[in-house]
């Protein structure tokens, strides 16, 4: 599913309103390699939803959910989750909006990963004596929607569209539109 799709009602987003940032721009908020950016885009685990590679010296534009799913990828790789774990975690994800996401906690045992919505959950998943640590994702949602802020994002080139001239950065957040000049 990409960033023109409906996912589950919700409404589809005019290409116009879609912001994108290229590659090195997520590596530097997720605190990746860009070839691990690289790899994790050809095996399609993260692949770009607003732009895709398309070829040789083409830049990919990572969408805000695509860059909140790479951070979320980062903290499971960096607390030992292998990543077949998460692809399979990943999968479970592909579907939900951010605003989804950022209601929910990801827990792990090292090997398995779990979705908790509510606190007894939690407890259920300690009764087995398994340590297990979260991952919130509204906290990893605001990490990135304050990174990114700073950094140009840019919509993706249109095919029979007329070339306009590039409006000034303002910071803009996704969903939000720039200030006027």
């Amino acid at each position: 599913m990409d960033a023109h799709s409906e996912a589950a009602g919700r409404p589809v987003v005019p290409p116009s309103q879609i912001r994108g940032w290229r590659g090195t721009a997520a590596c530097h908020v997720v605190g990746i390699t860009y070839r691990q950016l690289d790899y994790w885009a050809r095996t399609g685990l993260v692949e770009p939803s607003v732009r895709p590679a398309s070829g040789s010296g083409s830049n990919r534009l990572y969408s805000f959910r695509d860059i909140i799913v790479l951070k979320v990828i980062k903290r499971l790789l960096d607390a030992g989750v292998s990543l077949q774990n998460i692809r399979t975690a990943v999968e479970a994800l592909r579907c939900r909006a951010v605003k989804d996401l950022a209601e929910i906690t990801l827990m792990s045992d090292g090997t398995t990963v779990y979705e908790c919505r509510s606190a007894g959950e939690v407890i259920e998943l300690l009764r087995g004596g398994q340590g297990v640590f979260g991952i919130a994702v509204r906290t990893t949602v605001t990490e990135v929607m304050g990174r990114l802020a700073t950094l140009p994002g840019e919509a993706p080139a249109r095919a029979h569209a007329p070339e306009q001239p590039r409006a000034r950065h303002t910071g803009d957040l996704p969903g939000r539109r720039p200030a006027p000049s």
